[in-house]
């Protein structure tokens, strides 16, 4: 499996190595490993994997006084300015392989529809510099790059996006 595939995976099940919504902080721990930053504010929880960057609150779905996920993202845009070994969780890199930094949508797209799913435009979350997508039957959405450069006039922009790449998947 390729890291397309994680990113094809996350989008169409909502999942990363079997944990998504509502699991816990134990949960995604166990999934992703012990090396990450914790960033506790206004009750709640922000776990900084690098690539991987879960959010948590508490007494989510009837768990009382516990945490739960409410929602992930893929922070794809993160691997242009950080090639470290850290920035991929060693679990993610052990069973998908290398992360390239740049993943281009119409890549993500043909994945995605290869899973018997469809991609929209979301006009309501779409901006001058980012498209948004939805994909079907999930919770996902695709950020892409409209603008590499909002504020100047090239492509690729000065950081080294480009028009077209994917800046991150969204489970909310």
């Amino acid at each position: 499996m390729s890291a397309l595939d994680f990113y094809a995976h996350v989008a169409v099940c909502g999942e990363v190595l079997g944990v998504g919504l509502g699991a816990d902080p134990e949960a995604w721990e166990a999934a992703l490993g012990a090396t990450c930053l914790d960033v506790p504010g206004g009750g709640l929880l922000r776990r900084d994997y690098g690539l991987v960057e879960i959010n948590f609150s508490p007494d989510q779905s009837g768990r009382q006084g516990q945490m739960s996920c409410f929602g992930f993202g893929v922070k794809i845009q993160r691997l242009l300015y950080d090639q470290s070994p850290s920035t991929v969780p060693s679990l993610l890199s052990r069973e998908y392989g290398e992360f390239a930094p740049r993943v281009p949508f119409e890549d993500l797209r043909t994945a995605i529809l290869a899973l018997g799913h469809t991609i929209a435009l979301d006009r309501h979350s779409t901006s001058s510099d980012v498209d948004c997508y939805r994909v079907s039957a999930s919770a996902a959405r695709i950020h892409v790059v409209a603008d590499a450069d909002p504020y100047g006039s090239g492509d690729p922009g000065p950081d080294g996006h480009q028009r077209g790449d994917v800046w991150s998947v969204d489970v909310w």
